[in-house]
This record gives C-alpha cells, sequence and structure tokens, in this order.
C-alpha cells in the first residue's frame, strides 16, 4: 500500500471530528428549524414555547459550525496536496454512511408527508417542516454526492455557502423569537414575581383560616414557629404590596413587573400546553399563571377573594 494512500491519526481525527461536528449540526439546525416554524406558525392545539428549544441549538450552531467548516478546510487542503488522500478509508466511509443517513431521513420525510396528506392531517406548521428538512438533508446529500465525484467542485462550494446562509437566518429568527438576554432575565424576575404573589396568596388564605380574618399588613403573616417567610421582589429586594380591600374577605396584592404578560399558547410543539408567558423560559412556570396571573409591565395589582365555602375557617379546639 502507497504510504499516502495510508490513514493517519491526524486523517482519522480530522474525518471523525468533522462527522460528530456534521450530524451534531443537522440535528441542532433541524431541532431550530422546528422551532421557529413553531414559533411563527402557531397552531391551537400545540403547545407553550419554550426557549431552550431555541437556545440549545443556537448555542451548538454556534460552536460547531465553524469547526467543521475549518476541518473541510483542512481536509481539502491535505488532499490538494496529497490527492490519494481522496481515496483513505475513513473518508470513503465517512462519505457513503452521510449519504445513507441522510438518503434514509429524507424518503422517510417523504413518506410521512404523503401519509399526512392522505389522512387529511396536513397543515402549514408541518408543511414548512419537510421542506426544512428536505432543503436541509438535500444539500447536504448533493454536497457529499459531489465531495465523492470531485472534491474541487465549484458547485460544492456554493452549496457549502448556501448552507452556511441557512443556520445564519435560523440563527437570527431564533434570537427574534427568544429575545435578547436582558429580555429573558426580566422575564426570569417577572416569573419569580408571580410566584412570590401565589406564595403570599397562600399564606393570607392560610391565615384566614386561622383567624376567621385577613391580616391587615404582610407582616402579620411571619410566623417564627412555621419558618414562614414572606417574600420580597427578587431585583431590587422592595416589598410587594398588599391590601384589604372592598370587605372582610376580598385583597389585593401588587407587584412591579418587567414586561407585559406574553401568551405564547400554540407556538410550542404538540402535547404541552401548560406554561404561558413564563414558558419561554427554561423553568418551571407558575401554575395558572396564564389565567389568574396576566400583567402589564410596571405596577399590576391582582384582586382576590376568598371563597368561605372552600376555605372556611379552621375549627377551634375545645378548651376545658
Amino acid at each position: 500500500m502507497n504510504q499516502q494512500n495510508k490513514t493517519t491519526p491526524k486523517d482519522f481525527f480530522y474525518h471523525l471530528t468533522a462527522t460528530i461536528a456534521l450530524y451534531a449540526g443537522i440535528t441542532a439546525l433541524i431541532n431550530l428549524s422546528f422551532s421557529v416554524i413553531n414559533y411563527y406558525f402557531p397552531d391551537a392545539l400545540a403547545g407553550y414555547f419554550y426557549a431552550n428549544t431555541v437556545a440549545w441549538p443556537i448555542s451548538i450552531l454556534i460552536v460547531l459550525v465553524p469547526i467543521l467548516y475549518v476541518l473541510e478546510w483542512l481536509i481539502k487542503k491535505d488532499i490538494r496536496s496529497i490527492p490519494e488522500k481522496a481515496e483513505i478509508w475513513v473518508r470513503r466511509w465517512r462519505i457513503y454512511l452521510t449519504l445513507f443517513l441522510t438518503g434514509v431521513v429524507i424518503a422517510g420525510d417523504l413518506i410521512t408527508l404523503i401519509n399526512t396528506y392522505l389522512n387529511g392531517e396536513i397543515s402549514a406548521r408541518f408543511i414548512y417542516k419537510v421542506l426544512a428538512i428536505l432543503i436541509i438533508l438535500g444539500i447536504v446529500f448533493a454536497y457529499y454526492i459531489l465531495e465523492k465525484i470531485n472534491p474541487y467542485s465549484k458547485a460544492k462550494s456554493i452549496l457549502s455557502y448556501i448552507g452556511l446562509a441557512i443556520v445564519v437566518v435560523s440563527i437570527v429568527f431564533g434570537f427574534i423569537a427568544v429575545g435578547s438576554p436582558t429580555k429573558q432575565r426580566n422575564m426570569r424576575f417577572d416569573s419569580q414575581r408571580v410566584y412570590d404573589l401565589q406564595n403570599i396568596q397562600s399564606q393570607v388564605v392560610s391565615y384566614w383560616q386561622q383567624k376567621a380574618e385577613l391580616p391587615t399588613t404582610l407582616e402579620k403573616l411571619k410566623d417564627p414557629s412555621s419558618y414562614s417567610v414572606i417574600p420580597v421582589d427578587p431585583e431590587n429586594k422592595t416589598s410587594y404590596v398588599y391590601s384589604r380591600k372592598g370587605g372582610p374577605f376580598s385583597f389585593e396584592l401588587c407587584a412591579t413587573f418587567a414586561l407585559p404578560y406574553e401568551d405564547t399558547q400554540g407556538k410550542g410543539s404538540y402535547g404541552y400546553r401548560q406554561g404561558g408567558m413564563y414558558a419561554t423560559m427554561a423553568y418551571p412556570s407558575p401554575v395558572g399563571a396564564e389565567d389568574n396571573w396576566k400583567h402589564q409591565a410596571g405596577l399590576s395589582c391582582f384582586t382576590r377573594t376568598i371563597d368561605t365555602e372552600k376555605y372556611p375557617p379552621t375549627p377551634k379546639p375545645l378548651t376545658r
């Protein structure tokens, strides 16, 4: 065997790393495309949008795509200097494995499209997802066909630029959907504010059941024996606003929010509907936030009236 046809550790490293970067990048790009499509083409049967469905693929693409393109350039450079390297086994296996996998997925994608169409369940977001898979994998398939036929093909270079453009456009739309890091930070603060108000509301109801009256101030809720703590605003550490309002059973809770409530229902994947605005973060959303805690930016107040039949005062033990 010609020594120049022998696979060196450097060749193995280049091709193995490029293969991992390619497959992980394709998976991330398809997931990102699906999340972007879900966001911009909502479906009433779908769940809520989660920022981590966009943030993770973007993070992966930003790291792996440059690595992949640099490795492809280094491999091409090696082949130009030593043409026999175009026939080393690791390169041939990489090309044929990629062609096989992309071909199988493309065929499965078309079968799914036809089956869905015949069952009358087709929707705009489904069509766009099918097209996304066909375009992404079609470019990869065509690229590696040309890689096998002619590593120096100009058409191959054009396909690589098209692929890079698709990655950039997907990342841009993903950033638009998620918003800036500042927006995400503000949403986390607002999520905590809603959670805190729910906590205070629960303590007020518990106080009512124990005392048969509403507390006059939040300070009344403090109970060292039960280790209860009155939450404060997570950002500026100021107290939340509480007041009795409109009768013996009603009270009001207020907080200052950074952003208005945003309803993202239908902009996520299928099968999970709970979450509301706060589902745009990779954090559990407050239960009922989408129904009972909708707010505007700035000071927002929530009036609650205790249902005395549902939450009756706790009977006092008889004394002797």
